[in-house]
């Protein structure tokens, strides 16, 4: 197969907080050498790509600002797109707040306000936050999240994430989330891939995550290829019914995909 671009996750494929992660520099540059237009897709709703880029330089890694994709970034998109007049409740943290505040969406702290919910990752979530949550989603109230990542990588214990804050809404309002915005939804997906300029069928997919990265290519064309240095294993591997085309213990083996001389998973 003759690839043409190339989707990778961050958090637990290619970095761990600021530092990389080994054999990153690796894989990163055996997509350069094949000449794979590149994309980076994370699940962070806070943080703005040129955070990336500064965050990705730290790691003694060279990315493009205009090449990160992030939840927040599409989010703010979903939200400008469909709900360009509605007043935002959102249950997330300062940074998703200012990054949709920034692109003109109008924010309310009155829960009784809302057009819209956002659910995201909160470092105040707590039980004041879900008695705002009863009173704000309605049956007139859309409800939106930034992604599905109940845990995030870190150095130590994991760290909760959006879906943690998102599925203790949905468990007191009795109603699941409207949409998703980032990985491992089609608009994610239609997104990056415009970015790229390539189908599906010359795209490969590569991160740590089952049920976002590999899900995001999963029935699509796209290859896709898990790395179990963040969050799945090849034991959830094993268990799960999403299954990845590759299984990597990292990035440094990314080249053999690309040449088309990596084994495929046979589970």
């Amino acid at each position: 197969m003759s690839y043409q671009g190339i989707i990778f996750d961050v958090d637990g494929t290619v970095v761990r907080e600021a530092d990389p992660i080994p054999g990153a520099d690796d894989g990163l540059r055996a997509a350069a050498d094949a000449g794979l237009d590149r994309a980076f897709l994370s699940n962070n709703p806070t943080a703005r790509p040129a955070a990336y880029e500064e965050r990705f330089a730290e790691a003694g890694l060279t990315v493009d600002a205009e090449a990160v994709f992030t939840a927040g970034t599409l989010t703010t998109r979903y939200l400008s797109d469909e709900h360009a007049d509605a007043d935002l409740f959102v249950i997330g943290a300062d940074g998703l707040r200012t990054q949709l505040a920034d692109a003109g969406l109008s924010l309310t702290t009155e829960p009784r306000a809302a057009d819209v919910v956002v659910g995201s990752l909160s470092y105040e979530f707590d039980y004041d936050t879900l008695c705002d949550a009863i009173i704000a989603v309605d049956d007139d109230t859309a409800f939106v999240g930034t992604d599905p990542d109940r845990v995030i990588p870190a150095d130590g214990p994991d760290r909760p994430g959006s879906g943690a804050v998102i599925n203790a809404i949905e468990g007191v309002v009795g109603r699941s989330v409207d949409v998703i915005c980032g990985k491992p939804s089609a608009a994610a997906r239609r997104r990056v891939l415009d970015y790229l300029g390539v189908s599906p069928a010359a795209c490969l997919v590569v991160g740590d995550r089952l049920n976002t990265d590999i899900e995001l290519g999963a029935d699509t064309g796209m290859t896709t290829v898990l790395v179990t240095t963040g969050i799945s294993d090849r034991q959830d591997v094993a268990e799960s019914p999403t299954t990845p085309d590759y299984v990597l213990d990292s990035l440094a083996d990314l080249d053999a995909v690309i040449a088309g001389t990596a084994d495929r998973y046979a589970g």
